[in-house]
């Protein structure tokens, strides 16, 4: 019997054991995942924190805003295009900066998608509570995670077109709110005695700038974090289906588009209502609604931030598992995380994307509300964190090119290297900002702790070859140009 042993063949791996995603989504996914991501339940409820700092300036701060983010997202393209990998940014970091760099930008974003859809699932559960007020509200959060596993563990054509319908409607709410605004303009409805409407409101009351430099600066923080979740578009590169085609057309429309939605709602909110009568405490939404005489505004208010809700959440849960799949093919994370089921899914991820979100938010109903605070602020810390990697990336893989005479890219950045460096200046100046300001700070003292947990995990949990820069597919690797 023993001799016969070495003759048996040894089990061959099963399907759902395999280690490649599958490439399934077009550019309508991924112009949408990424709208998705960028566009939550901050614009229809958390705008008003924005403009109480900025009065009308804050659209100068979207404007300003938007011109980065635009950078960061050329640059991300760029890589993306030439390198287009599951786990973008954090292969990226890894690959032009250092494997530590690498490692700290990975699990930095994973654990802002965690947090960011702790706190949607949350929210998910308060609206649900809108229509069913003596329902236990977990019922509504185990209802709600599970269902985004269901989606995210099936072929990602189905993740794809669930968000991009999702967005369709979110999408399509804010523009019934501008064009609904301009209506009410233009037939001179009034929301408080004896203010007129019109784009005059944007000067009249304290002029533009009423909080000065100081004001403008204190909204850009806020300004810079409702655009985090865009860089997701570098993420789907991996499961593009035709990734050299998608990419750019995605990095050049969605920005344009993000910032319209904004600047648009600001631009139409603040001509209707005087911007300092915007507390906060009645969404613009469902006063432009109820003006119009569309009946229940509210419910359907409450049926669009549900909306955005699971969106958000799907998309978050999509964004931090395949960055663990990345992870875990860099052997920065635990090897199990690249095991892909039949569909070509990471399946692991999503099953611990699910119970972290379970497990966060017991700890948000159960710690006191200051603590989960301080965990949430380092979302804001991360977004300029991973955008400040990307772009540093970026710097770096542009030099290799040159320094060993590539050929260009196929989606070179533009007005290179001043517009990456501008971008860059930018990004360092808002993190100045976060410790300038005593309401932000705390975002970064935070992430400075997060920085150092995460070296000590580094230094005693990845070994071997997650240690080194990865080597990344290149198909101009090999060509080199003749010298001028």
């Amino acid at each position: 019997m023993s001799s016969s042993a070495p003759q048996t063949p040894a089990p061959q791996a099963a399907p759902q054991e395999s280690h490649t995603l599958a490439r399934g989504l077009s550019m309508r996914h991924i112009q949408f995942i990424a709208l998705g991501s960028a566009i939550g339940t901050g614009l229809f409820y958390g705008s008003a924190t924005a403009i109480q700092a900025a009065g009308p300036s804050v659209i100068l701060a979207y404007l300003i805003a938007g011109a980065v983010v635009y950078m960061v997202m050329r640059a991300l393209g760029e890589m993306a295009v030439r390198h287009p990998v599951p786990g973008s940014f954090g292969h990226y970091a890894s690959r032009y900066l250092g494997p530590f760099a690498g490692f700290v930008t990975g699990w930095t974003f994973v654990f802002e998608m965690i947090v960011v859809a702790i706190a949607d699932v949350t929210a998910f559960g308060v609206y649900m509570g809108f229509w069913f007020p003596d329902t236990p509200r977990w019922i509504w959060v185990a209802a709600v995670i599970l269902f985004i596993a269901a989606i995210n563990t099936r072929n990602v054509k189905i993740f794809g077109e669930t968000e991009f319908w999702l967005t369709i409607i979110k999408v399509g709410a804010i523009i019934a709110m501008i064009a609904g605004g301009i209506v009410l303009m233009l037939i001179g409805v009034s929301f408080a005695p004896g203010e007129t409407v019109g784009p005059q409101n944007l000067v009249d009351h304290g002029g533009f700038m009423p909080n000065g430099v100081g004001g403008l600066l204190a909204a850009l923080s806020v300004v810079v974090f409702a655009f985090g979740g865009i860089e997701t578009i570098g993420i789907t590169a991996g499961e593009a289906g035709d990734p050299g085609r998608s990419i750019p057309r995605a990095v050049n429309s969605v920005p344009a588009r993000i910032l319209l939605f904004y600047v648009g709602t600001m631009v139409v909110i603040m001509s209707l209502v005087p911007w300092n009568t915007i507390t906060g405490d009645a969404s613009p939404f469902v006063q432009i609604f109820s003006a119009l005489g569309i009946p229940a505004a509210p419910t359907i208010l409450n049926i669009v931030v549900i909306v955005a809700a699971i969106s958000a959440i799907n998309a978050d849960t999509f964004g931090a598992g395949r960055m663990l799949f990345g992870l875990a093919e860099q052997g920065q994370a635990p090897k199990a995380f690249t095991k892909v089921s039949k569909a070509g899914v990471p399946w692991l991820t999503v099953v611990v994307m699910a119970v972290a979100l379970g497990i966060g938010v017991v700890l948000n109903a159960v710690i006191p509300e200051d603590v989960f605070v301080v965990i949430a602020s380092i979302a804001t810390f991360a977004t300029v964190w991973v955008w400040l990697m990307i772009l540093l990336s970026h710097i770096a893989m542009r030099r290799e090119i040159e320094r060993k005479n590539r050929p260009e890219s196929a989606f070179k950045v533009p007005f290179w290297p001043v517009a990456s460096w501008a971008a860059t200046a930018g990004i360092l100046f808002v993190v100045a900002m976060l410790g300038w300001f005593p309401d932000t700070r705390v975002a970064l003292v935070v992430g400075a702790v997060w920085l150092v947990l995460l070296g000590i995990g580094y230094a005693l949990f990845v070994k071997g070859g997650g240690r080194h820069r990865p080597d990344l597919d290149d198909p101009t690797a090999l060509i080199s140009l003749p010298r001028t």
